[in-house]
């Protein structure tokens, strides 16, 4: 990776992507289109029918979701993953509190190519509306019984095809995230490289709302909610 690769780890670029399925929409990093067509497969074996409901999340995209959680126009939630209010919050409280489900843009693992959000399609009923929430994917949620059969095939020799969970557990910054998996061959070279720098460097002159709390508090965002 050279210095022009900050692009890509910042999601200022889509060079390094492929459509997935023929899907224009949906872009993963064209190194994962082939392992997870395989992870697919396997899936499949077992009667499930695993797709992808959000690969690459562009910079853009990240500080809209991001700019909307602040004002308040998008929901953030609390550690339960129930709506919570940032009225009463101060800056670093807000931020802390939307990064718990949300990453500062320049800092998404989406970005890359390499993440992706995933469901069971042959488990939602007609007009199912997928919401990525703690609810879906644990207990007696609809796609709980696929993420069951993933955690053991993830841990199986040679059956992961390279995939993990990086919010598998609650470290006290991310919030678990069942749903989000990732193609370690590539993330764990990009999550190398993504630095404070690479990320102030990036957010300098956006209108990132917050973004003062943000810069003072850098560091503290990358190691806390950045390295998993």
């Amino acid at each position: 990776m050279t210095a022009t690769d900050h692009d890509i780890l910042t999601g200022t670029t889509e060079r390094h992507l492929a459509p997935l399925d023929g899907a224009s929409s949906l872009l993963v990093h064209a190194q994962v289109v082939e392992p997870l067509a395989e992870l697919q497969t396997l899936a499949a074996s077992q009667g499930f029918d695993l797709r992808v409901c959000s690969g690459f999340r562009s910079f853009d995209r990240q500080m809209i979701i991001w700019n909307e959680k602040v004002k308040g126009i998008r929901s953030t939630l609390d550690h339960d993953g129930r709506s919570l209010s940032l009225d009463s919050l101060n800056a670093w409280q807000k931020i802390q509190a939307i990064m718990r489900w949300s990453a500062l843009p320049g800092a998404s693992r989406h970005h890359w190519g390499t993440d992706m959000d995933i469901y069971d399609a042959a488990a939602m009923p007609e007009g199912y509306q997928i919401q990525l929430t703690p609810d879906e994917v644990q207990g007696a949620g609809i796609f709980s019984p696929m993420h069951n059969w993933l955690d053991s095939a993830l841990m199986a020799d040679n059956s992961a095809l390279g995939f993990y969970r990086p919010y598998g557990k609650d470290r006290g910054g991310v919030a678990p995230e069942r749903w989000h998996i990732s193609y370690a061959p590539l993330a764990d070279i990009y999550a190398q490289r993504l630095s404070s720098e690479v990320i102030a460097q990036q957010l300098r002159g956006t209108d990132l709302l917050l973004l003062d709390e943000v810069v003072t508090r850098l560091n503290e965002i990358v190691e806390r909610f950045v390295r998993v």
